[in-house]
């Protein structure tokens, strides 16, 4: 997802991405990471992803940091950007994401999938709640390994895109207090309230 939702905001012309992705190219991620190519397998993702932005966006600034987010480089990445896009499959990195942007009052587009669903929302420090409220601890039924279908990342990467759009722009409505459910099995979409939750521990 995260880069369909880079190559999008480079395609609309934001000037500087901010993007943090560990590990080299594996043949199973050419389904859904569009940014890739199979000559690049075994190269580090973000190297190639990189590549392929600026030959699609020259004047694009890039600024490619080769590691998954962790709780010690969070803090310096989210005070570089407007917008924080959440597009991280491991819970640890998204809390860690979500817990940056409270501290630092940035806003947050949480996107995430599974199958053939996806789950997109937004977060604003001091208007919404926040993914602790949505998730206080990683769900017990989660694991790391999950069926991934190139078409559902690349439609929630997109809307993702937009989410950003929308909040650095002050154009349109962005999901604050709303998460936007997708099931492309059935090609159904709707959307339901989010409360910030009392006694939060992060928001």
């Amino acid at each position: 997802m995260g880069g369909l939702v880079a190559y999008e905001l480079a395609a609309a012309g934001v000037g500087r991405l901010v993007l943090a992705h560990g590990g080299n190219l594996k043949p199973s991620d050419l389904n859904r990471q569009l940014l890739m190519r199979h000559d690049a397998l075994g190269q580090a993702r973000i190297k190639t992803a990189a590549e392929t932005l600026k030959a699609l966006n020259p004047r694009l600034e890039i600024v490619a940091v080769p590691e998954n987010i962790t709780e010690s480089n969070v803090g310096k990445l989210v005070a570089q950007a407007d917008v924080v896009v959440d597009c991280a499959p491991l819970f640890d990195e998204r809390f860690a994401m979500n817990d940056a942007c409270v501290r630092l009052a940035k806003p947050m587009v949480e996107c995430a999938m599974y199958e053939t669903e996806a789950h997109i929302t937004s977060f604003a420090p001091g208007k919404t709640g926040c993914l602790r409220c949505l998730y206080p601890e990683k769900p017990d039924n989660w694991t790391r390994r999950f069926p991934v279908i190139g078409a559902v990342s690349g439609m929630a990467g997109c809307i993702g895109a937009m989410e950003a759009i929308k909040i650095l722009t002050g154009v349109g409505e962005p999901l604050y207090g709303r998460l936007l459910y997708c099931d492309l099995r059935s090609v159904r979409f709707h959307s339901v309230r989010l409360q910030p939750k009392q006694n939060c521990s992060i928001c």
